[in-house]
């Protein structure tokens, strides 16, 4: 096996030296929380080298001293290709049917309102909005459901809503008819929802170290699942001391089965499979 020296790697169209990977750890964890481990070196070289090649640039250090000087629109291009999208119709299927348990004990509060703050491609918030559809027996739900991203790209897919059908192949037959078109002709192989899921969902760029986020609430549910994994401790402490202001006194923050927040308990306190509440507040 042979290993390249620390400074460069050999076979590449641009140099990355060690230096080059630390400030681009630093900045995208300035911009948007993410703390790269040094394994995600080859994979910040893999996706960020397209934009060095989109702009015609030579090195990452050129392209690095371009962004820190005058980033203007390429930072959001910086951001989205650094930000991993892992999602799926459905994902950690108890949490849904939890939601329909809680939307249908809360209908003397309509409109009950839900926030997605990680909410990629769109699959997320529309299984939320699906499992509403669902819990009340019609396509117009008293729900209203906020969809929130740093990527600005990923959150486009999301608001016109189509994919690919493989994405839904392992949803119930049933809601396939009931919430999918399918594509026809040149758009064969595609789907799309209904327009009255849309219809449900607002989709807005928010980034997550925002110091405060303009979302309104209280929130009866606010799922923040698969994103903590990738900030540190004190940077997911600061996110969730924001996150629990917008939740209401009995509202849900679901979370992702790998995360735990046993160093914020003072903020929220578990009540269930990675789910949490608000902690008590004590009195002055």
């Amino acid at each position: 096996m042979t290993v390249s020296s620390p400074s460069t790697t050999t076979g590449r169209d641009f140099e990355f030296s060690d230096r080059d990977f630390r400030r681009v750890c630093e900045l995208i964890h300035q911009r948007a929380g993410i703390a790269l481990a040094p394994a995600k070196r080859d994979m910040v070289y893999g996706r960020l080298s397209r934009r060095l090649r989109a702009l015609g640039l030579r090195s990452f250090q050129e392209y690095l001293d371009r962004l820190e000087k005058d980033g203007g629109d390429e930072w959001q291009a910086f951001t989205n290709a650094l930000t991993t999208n892992l999602t799926s119709f459905f994902r950690e299927p108890h949490h849904f049917d939890k939601l329909r348990e809680e939307l249908l004990q809360r209908t003397h509060r309509a409109p009950l309102q839900i926030w997605s703050c990680a909410a990629s491609t769109g699959e997320e918030p529309y299984s939320l909005a699906i499992t509403a559809c669902e819990a009340f027996g019609t396509l117009t739900p008293p729900v209203r459901i906020l969809a929130t991203d740093v990527d600005t790209q990923v959150l486009s897919v999301g608001a016109q809503g189509v994919y690919s059908v493989e994405r839904i192949a392992n949803l119930d037959p049933a809601l396939k008819r009931r919430y999918f078109q399918r594509g026809t002709g040149p758009n064969e192989g595609k789907c799309r929802v209904i327009p009255a899921l849309r219809q449900l969902i607002e989709f807005r760029q928010l980034n997550l170290l925002s110091p405060r986020y303009d979302v309104g609430g209280p929130y009866d549910a606010l799922f923040c699942r698969n994103v903590m994994i990738y900030f540190d401790k004190p940077t997911q402490r600061a996110i969730l001391s924001r996150l629990v202001e917008h939740m209401g006194d009995d509202g849900l923050l679901y979370t992702g089965h790998s995360e735990n927040y046993l160093h914020a308990a003072d903020l929220i306190q578990p009540c269930g499979r990675t789910l949490y509440r608000r902690a008590q507040r004590t009195g002055a």
